[in-house]
């Protein structure tokens, strides 16, 4: 599988792009960001000005997918209502410089995180209290965007939750190495039991702790919401069901999506507390949440199992993708615990 450190950026066409633009002056330097598991993200650097790059993993890519010239569109629309995104300085759709499209935001201070570790001055529990109301409020905000008014035609405005139970349904059908009888009989028990959904809002897609960048200092603040690439138009309890489903409190249900384990530590609020705090301040009814959490991890089945399809191919080698053999029916029964 392509990731940052495997695929070469063309110095010479970049620089003449980046020329074309005002950004900067002279050769490149460059580095990978994290593991290139999705779209490919990079530290650019010429003389004194420090950009990042975001582009596909190399051709062929299946139709609509990893399209960042749309990522880009995504935060550039949604900057003027107030949602912390990178600043978007150039969007490149020709294919002759990288042999992709690509974008270039501005360079921001501050963390990701993605495992057991804060930056040391967020380390506290009243930090760590006021990151996780910092998360939480975030995705509020974004889901009070009047996503008309920002001009993002993003996806269909209804049937949302529909859409997306015949399109996962169908990506097991294609991701599927082995047969587990238990992801179709909880794509129809989901289906069975769908809730109505409140009006639609900007929907994140894969909102939680490792998608954002927070403040290397106190007091904690969310610094921009990262990884647009699954971005919509449609039901906001989708959201807030992936991310409580993917919150790690230290009673959890162990499956694959608990990333952030972090969030264990004292301090940090408990899902019940998020779920809390996003209905008071939203006033939408959360009171079917346990369908919302079902989906994503039903969902998170189904991408998971791609994954160790891909490992299985030889294509990954990691201890995580090889324990999807396992956690893929752990996801689906956490799943079913939530109905």
């Amino acid at each position: 599988m392509a990731t940052p450190a495997t695929v070469a950026l063309p110095f010479d066409a970049l620089e003449s792009f980046l020329d074309g633009e005002g950004l900067g002056d002279g050769p490149i330097t460059a580095a990978p960001i994290g593991d290139g598991a999705s779209n490919l993200t990079y530290r650019v650097q010429r003389g004194e000005t420090r950009l990042v790059l975001r582009r596909p993993p190399p051709p062929p890519l299946p139709p609509s997918a990893h399209d960042v010239v749309r990522e880009a569109r995504i935060q550039v629309g949604l900057a003027p209502a107030g949602v912390r995104v990178p600043k978007v300085l150039a969007v490149c759709e020709d294919d002759s410089v990288l042999g992709v499209p690509f974008y270039v935001m501005e360079e921001l201070d501050g963390t990701v995180i993605t495992g057991d570790e804060l930056p040391a001055a967020l380390d506290t529990p009243a930090e760590r209290r006021r990151l996780g109301e910092e998360l939480l409020d975030g995705l509020i905000r974004l889901h009070a965007v009047d996503w008309q008014a920002c001009g993002l035609s993003i996806g269909k405005p209804t049937g949302y939750l529909e859409r997306q139970l015949r399109r996962w349904s169908g990506l097991w059908e294609v991701n599927a190495t082995r047969e587990v009888k238990a992801c179709a009989e909880l794509g129809q028990r989901l289906a069975e039991t769908m809730p109505e959904s409140p009006p639609s809002t900007v929907v994140h897609g894969d909102y939680r702790l490792g998608n954002v960048m927070v403040s290397n200092q106190a007091p904690a603040r969310l610094v921009a919401i990262l990884d647009w690439e699954m971005a919509t138009i449609g039901d906001p309890l989708a959201d807030l069901g992936y991310l409580a489903a993917t919150w790690c409190e230290p009673d959890s249900e162990a499956h694959p999506l608990l990333l952030t384990t972090v969030t264990r530590r004292p301090g940090f609020p408990t899902r019940a507390e998020l779920v809390s705090r996003y209905a008071e301040q939203t006033g939408r009814d959360v009171s079917a949440l346990g369908w919302y959490q079902a989906f994503a991890l039903w969902k998170a089945a189904v991408f998971c199992e791609a994954i160790y399809k891909r490992y299985l191919r030889g294509e990954r080698g990691d201890d995580w993708s090889a324990s999807l053999c396992d956690g893929v029916p752990r996801l689906l029964a956490v799943a079913a615990g939530y109905l």
